[in-house]
């Protein structure tokens, strides 16, 4: 860590996604500046959050819904032009337009209490003492991999959703693809044409969903999520209680049979995998597109987790601290989420901050 003093900021914001850069938005917009009122920390080498990450064969009409940032619309885009690169040309844009300064590539390590009531933010490329922080880090950084009986016994390559790269690597090869999310939909779809043969495997059956997801729709999935969170138990993903829109790529896979379901298997063999009567599926690759999990360990210092395993909310803020917030989290993990998130975050921080202010006067 660095040995330096710590800078000092009102506001840090760890995470230049969707998440972080609506709450820097707000923070600029209620007339914090960039320095002194706060930073924007980011560890990803440029702009784009986790879609720079994204396989080149998610082309923009492919993504399950992308909510344009505030005060600048996302327009004119060729639908056949990879997300990953749309995105970060997007949030390149967005960065320089509002001055937001985007810091980077700094990783932030711990989150710990400092001196006098502040907040100290440490990375190897230096330190911030804050009064409040905007943790926006998402969930690319933490793929979620499953332990099965018999894992390290497989032959066969193991890959994550997160080292996805295209469906050509998997010309002639027998593939599993495990999850019964949009990624699973997708890249089963993509593989198919390619592989020799696919199987697809949930733990769960699989919910499709007909027709548009109005917001009424949208608002009781959310409910659901912040329920969760507010009990401080880890929160589930805003998709995965929305359902799987049915699309006529979905109906044409049902139809030719890519998205025949199987349960979930008990282990894996050197050849393939295993169900719990015996049956069994040969392969070369197992697909794990079984989603991620928060990246939330540099906050470990603070303490925040609960019995339950999650973090206790109350709205953006944690329950346990009303200097952090956590936006894209939980209810807020949806780009239209992370939005409205940030600009919650903002409006309890700067009545934080001022309450702090007058105390000190008096």
């Amino acid at each position: 860590m660095s040995q330096q003093p710590p800078q000092e900021t009102d506001v840090v914001v760890v995470g230049a996604g969707q998440a972080g850069l609506s709450s820097a938005y707000h923070l600029r917009r209620t007339g914090f500046t960039p320095g002194p009122g706060f930073v924007v920390l980011d560890h990803a080498p440029g702009p784009g959050g986790a879609w720079q990450f994204r396989w080149p064969s998610l082309t923009f009409d492919k993504v399950h819904g992308l909510h344009a940032l505030p005060g600048r619309e996302l327009t004119g885009v060729d639908p056949r032009r990879p997300a990953a690169e749309v995105v970060a040309e997007y949030f390149a844009a967005y960065e320089e337009s509002f001055g937001l300064r985007v810091r980077r590539p700094v990783d932030v390590r711990a989150v710990r209490e400092g001196e006098g009531g502040r907040l100290r933010v440490e990375s190897p490329e230096g330190n911030w003492s804050a009064r409040a922080l905007i943790n926006a880090t998402g969930t690319w950084d933490r793929p979620f991999w499953p332990r099965y009986p018999g894992q390290e016994s497989f032959r066969g390559r193991q890959l994550h959703t997160a080292q996805y790269a295209g469906p050509e690597e998997f010309a002639g090869l027998r593939v599993v693809v495990v999850g019964g999310g949009a990624s699973g939909t997708q890249h089963l779809m993509e593989i198919a044409p390619y592989a020799a043969e696919t199987t697809w495997v949930t733990r769960r059956p699989p919910v499709f969903r007909e027709g548009p997801f109005d917001q009424e729709s949208g608002r009781a999935a959310v409910a659901l999520v912040e329920e969760r969170v507010r009990e401080g138990l880890p929160p589930a993903s805003v998709v995965s209680v929305t359902g799987l829109p049915m699309t006529d790529a979905v109906r044409r896979a049902r139809a030719e049979g890519v998205l025949d379901r199987r349960p979930m298997f008990a282990r894996l063999v050197p050849d393939g995998v295993e169900w719990a009567d015996g049956s069994r599926v040969a392969a070369d690759v197992l697909l794990w597109a079984t989603g991620f999990r928060a990246a939330l360990d540099h906050l470990a210092p603070l303490r925040l987790r609960g019995p339950g395993g999650g973090i206790e909310m109350a709205g953006t803020r944690t329950a346990a601290d009303p200097r952090i917030h956590l936006v894209g989290y939980g209810p807020s993990a949806s780009t239209i989420g992370a939005n409205r998130a940030g600009r919650a975050a903002v409006r309890e921080i700067r009545q934080l901050l001022g309450r702090d202010l007058a105390r000190a006067a008096g």
